[in-house]
């Protein structure tokens, strides 16, 4: 009997495990322009993949042996969906680029949204924020025209 409930407990195990690798939860690891410090995407750990949170963390200019073993700052966002893309985009024309995080909700609408942020001097800010947007947005275009509001009213 001990038998029979330790390879039914492996079992349950293994499977587990193996489910958990299935999840393919976005997680990446980029290199910010010029300066090469690291950055790692990833949505939250042991969250649904519709729905959660996604965190963005900066690490310290890129070793090739340790990349993520400096930590300097993070920010953590709700996500309402899955995170499609990650990109360096120069949104106003100062030359700078700053991060954009694309995210497609789950339901049958595929609505799209996007996040952008602006690293500077050991600080990461988010700059512009757009949600719900159709399926056949351009989310780029959308924070772009928020970054000009915002800047129109000040």
């Amino acid at each position: 009997m001990t038998k029979v409930a330790l390879t039914v407990f492996f079992l349950v195990v293994s499977a587990t495990v193996f489910a958990a690798e299935a999840d393919h939860r976005f997680v990446q690891l980029l290199h910010l322009p010029i300066t090469m410090e690291s950055v790692v995407v990833a949505e939250g750990d042991l969250e649904p993949r519709s729905i959660g949170s996604y965190s963005l963390r900066i690490y310290g200019p890129r070793s090739e042996k340790f990349p993520t073993d400096d930590f300097i700052t993070g920010i953590v966002r709700p996500r309402d969906g899955t995170i499609e893309a990650v990109h360096f985009i120069d949104m106003d024309g100062d030359n700078r680029a700053v991060l954009v995080v694309l995210m497609r909700s789950a339901g049958s609408g595929g609505y799209l949204a996007a996040d952008a942020f602006r690293y500077r001097k050991g600080s990461l800010e988010l700059i512009a924020a757009v949600s719900n947007l159709d399926k056949a947005a351009d989310p780029i275009e959308a924070l772009r025209n928020k970054m000009k509001m915002s800047v129109e009213k000040k």
